[in-house]
């Protein structure tokens, strides 16, 4: 049975939390502290109906947090589960944020990551995301990124 994504409700929080602490602690040694998405209260997100997750054998393989900005759709996070990584699910919740952000009328998808997580600058880069700067925000040093929607 095919992955699919639907709009996560508060019983999927302890899933979507495990996901996030599971996906980003490798990174915990790189960037000297946990990552800004181990530390998001995900349960204003899931009740702002920003969090969609990604469902495969009644399980929750991974999520995405979209935001609607005025300019372009944000992606602020996307996280698969370690276990279910390499299965495609990463590319199916960024081609859903893609239709989201055509959906709502924007023309772009942005999104930044921290500049240690070379895996993700790369995933995003094989997507059509080009870097357009980096900055230091909270300490942590951003690399943004933006993909033009045809």
């Amino acid at each position: 049975m095919p992955p699919t994504i639907r709009l996560a409700a508060l019983p999927d929080l302890a899933a979507i939390e495990g996901i996030a602490k599971r996906a980003y602690a490798p990174y915990i040694a790189r960037i000297g502290r946990e990552p800004a998405p181990m530390l998001e209260d995900y349960s204003c997100l899931v009740l702002a109906q920003q969090v969609w997750v990604l469902e495969q054998e009644q399980a929750i393989a991974g999520f995405i947090v979209l935001l609607d900005a005025q300019e372009a759709l944000l992606l602020d996070n996307l996280a698969v589960s370690p276990e279910a990584q390499g299965r495609g699910h990463g590319r199916q919740l960024l081609a859903f944020a893609e239709a989201q952000a055509l959906a709502a009328g924007h023309s772009c998808v942005r999104l930044y990551t921290n500049q240690a997580m070379s895996e993700n600058i790369a995933l995003y880069g094989r997507h059509g995301y080009v870097e357009t700067h980096r900055a230091v925000e909270h300490g942590l040093h951003r690399v943004y990124m933006s993909k033009a929607l045809d």
